[in-house]
C-alpha cells in the first residue's frame, strides 16, 4: 500500500490518521506542493491523480483519489476498528460533521485557491490570511455548535471511539493556527482535539513526524 503525500497537507493528515487507526502499514511517496512549483504538477504524478492533488492511496494495482473516498473505502475494505457508528442515522450525522470540513472549509481555504487569489486576483498575503481566516471560523462554528448540541457528543466528536469525524477535526484545527484564527472560542473542539492527540495514531500522523517534514 502506498500513499502519496505531503505532510503539510491536512487532507493527506486525514488519510494517515485513518491508516494508523486501522492499524494498516503503508509507504509513503512525498509530492512536495511547493517545490519546483509544484511536484503534484509532473506529468508522472498526473498520471496517478489527474487533479494533481493529495493525497492518493494505491492498493493491489488501483489508485484511489479524494481523503474521504479513500477513508470510506478503508471502512469497508478494513472495517475494524470502525470509523462510523452503526445506526444509518448516527452514521449521517458523523458524516455531517466531517464533511463541514471536508466540503465547507479546506476547499475554499486550500493552496491552489490561494495560490489563485494570489498570482490571478493580487491579493495580499494578509488578504489569503483573512480569507482563510473568515472561512474556516464560518465552518468551525458551525461545528462547534453542530457538535457541542447533538447529545452524541463524549470524548470525541461522536461517543468515545474516534470516527471520521475526528479524522477531520484534528488536520482543521492544524491548518487553522497556521492560519492565525482564535480557537479559544471552540473549547469543545480543543477538549476533543486533545483527546485525539494524546492517541498514537492521531500523534504519529501529525505533520512534524513525517519523513518530508521541513
Amino acid at each position: 500500500m502506498k500513499l502519496y503525500t505531503f505532510f503539510r497537507s491536512s487532507a493527506s493528515y486525514r488519510v494517515r490518521i485513518a491508516l494508523n487507526l486501522k492499524g494498516l502499514t503503508y509507504e509513503q511517496v512525498p509530492i512536495h506542493l511547493r517545490r519546483g512549483g509544484g511536484e503534484q504538477f509532473a506529468a508522472s504524478y498526473r498520471n496517478i491523480n489527474p487533479q494533481a492533488l493529495v493525497p492518493a492511496l494505491e492498493e493491489d494495482g488501483r489508485i484511489l483519489t479524494q481523503s474521504l473516498a479513500i477513508i470510506e473505502y478503508l471502512e469497508e475494505r478494513y472495517p475494524k476498528p470502525a470509523l462510523l457508528p452503526a445506526n444509518p442515522s448516527d452514521r449521517a450525522l458523523v458524516r455531517s460533521m466531517a464533511l463541514i470540513i471536508a466540503c465547507e472549509i479546506h476547499p475554499i481555504q486550500n493552496l491552489r485557491v490561494l495560490v489563485h487569489l494570489k498570482n490571478n486576483l493580487q491579493q495580499s498575503d494578509e488578504d489569503l490570511n483573512r480569507w482563510a481566516r473568515h472561512w474556516i471560523d464560518l465552518g468551525l462554528s458551525a461545528l462547534e455548535q453542530t457538535v457541542a448540541s447533538s447529545g452524541k457528543r463524549a470524548t470525541f466528536c461522536f461517543n468515545d471511539t474516534p470516527t471520521m469525524a475526528d479524522i477531520c477535526l484534528v488536520p482543521q484545527l492544524a491548518n487553522a493556527r497556521r492560519f492565525g484564527c482564535d480557537l479559544s472560542v471552540y473549547p469543545t473542539l480543543l477538549q476533543i482535539e486533545k483527546a485525539c492527540n494524546a492517541l498514537p495514531p492521531f500523534a504519529d500522523a501529525a505533520p512534524e513526524k513525517q519523513p518530508d517534514a521541513e
